[in-house]
């Protein structure tokens, strides 16, 4: 069978080279005569990979040396507990609830301190960004969290919110090295890999030193506090070291491909195909204001959820897989990651274009 078109929101696409590359290393990587899959993480081997891949991050990323890189395991959500057990010093915190992810992030931080919700979409279904210019923002606020795109309901922040001094923490996992990015303006910046960079099991985290302290809430395990896995190179257990190995993988490709101002424009033109059809379409239409819109996630709906199931059969069955939207928002639902090709985002447009004529 040939491969499909996978706009799964996550685990999502990979990119082919990245993948034909890994299955050629499947049983002997590099002529250690094993898989990577088996190698000790303390093996020199292993460390070359590790090593490798933070230097790429670092080089695509611009990521000052004040900054760490962690590699570490429990997926975004953990870091949802992890956050406030380490940054709230003052027990207070500042949460933008612009959908379901950052949703259940305030709730967590509610468990370790005062976790305030300082401005929310929730009122329209998450369909837009509020104004983040002159937010309520505490005066003793450890930091203000954000999900910065939001894979479920396909909002974007085109510009950060005002943090009125404070350190801003943000969870990039479904627009991770989708675009360039200005470290310094935030205190942390994290997300799961498996939506843009690699396979589920991994967490990237990368955050300023001076947030990194012995200074954590009472109880905090050893394995949740981000100074263990800093000091220890993210080599404190067994990190996820398949996972990280593909990771890399896909910074080489990155960086192969012109890095992340490349990117950007790729994932711009792609975005733009699927948008100006919607815009234009009498039979599907996107649910997010036009401002706000990803260019990772992009959500449309028929108006009829009849119409949008026979669709999605429809779509599967010529090869356009995972197209459903979430439960929460209904209709369907595109994501177009880095690794999915043009081509991928015309077919669907063009077989979008077809079904419209004889619907």
């Amino acid at each position: 069978m040939s491969r499909v078109y996978n706009f799964s929101a996550g685990p999502a696409v990979l990119p082919e080279s990245v993948l034909q590359e890994a299955a050629d290393e499947m049983l002997d990587y590099r002529g250690t005569g094993m898989s990577v899959m088996e190698m000790s993480h303390r093996s020199k081997a292993y460390q070359t990979i590790i090593d490798e891949a933070e230097a790429d991050i670092r080089t695509l990323m611009g990521i000052p040396d004040n900054y760490k890189v962690l590699f570490m395991q429990g997926g975004a959500s953990q870091q949802f507990a992890m956050i406030p057990m380490n940054l709230m010093k003052n027990k207070v915190a500042d949460y933008i609830i612009t959908g379901q992810w950052a949703k259940k992030a305030y709730q967590e931080a509610k468990m370790y301190g005062q976790a305030n919700a300082v401005a929310s979409s929730a009122d329209k279904t998450f369909s837009y960004i509020p104004d983040c210019s002159d937010l309520p923002i505490s005066e003793n606020a450890d930091y203000v969290y954000i999900c910065e795109n939001n894979t479920i309901y396909g909002t974007k922040y085109w510009q950060l919110p005002n943090t009125k001094g404070k350190d801003l923490v943000s969870d990039v996992s479904s627009c991770f090295l989708s675009e360039p990015v200005d470290v310094t303006k935030y205190g942390m910046i994290y997300g799961g890999v498996q939506k843009n960079i690699g396979p589920a099991g991994v967490v990237i985290a990368i955050i300023r030193e001076d947030l990194i302290t012995e200074d954590v809430l009472p109880g905090t395990p050893t394995m949740l506090r981000y100074k263990t896995h800093a000091d220890n190179g993210s080599m404190y257990n067994t990190p996820p070291a398949y996972g990280i190995y593909i990771c890399g993988k896909v910074f080489k490709w990155l960086l192969r491909n012109g890095g992340l101002t490349e990117m950007k424009a790729y994932n711009e033109k792609k975005a733009a195909i699927l948008y100006d059809y919607l815009d234009s379409s009498k039979l599907f239409h996107g649910t997010v204001v036009k401002k706000d819109r990803s260019l990772m996630n992009v959500p449309f709906v028929t108006g009829d959820a009849e119409l949008d199931a026979k669709f999605v059969k429809a779509a599967t069955e010529a090869g356009f897989v995972n197209l459903k939207g979430h439960r929460t928002v209904g209709g369907m639902r595109a994501s177009i990651y880095n690794a999915m090709p043009i081509e991928g985002v015309e077919k669907l447009v063009a077989f979008m274009e077809n079904y419209e004529k004889k619907v």
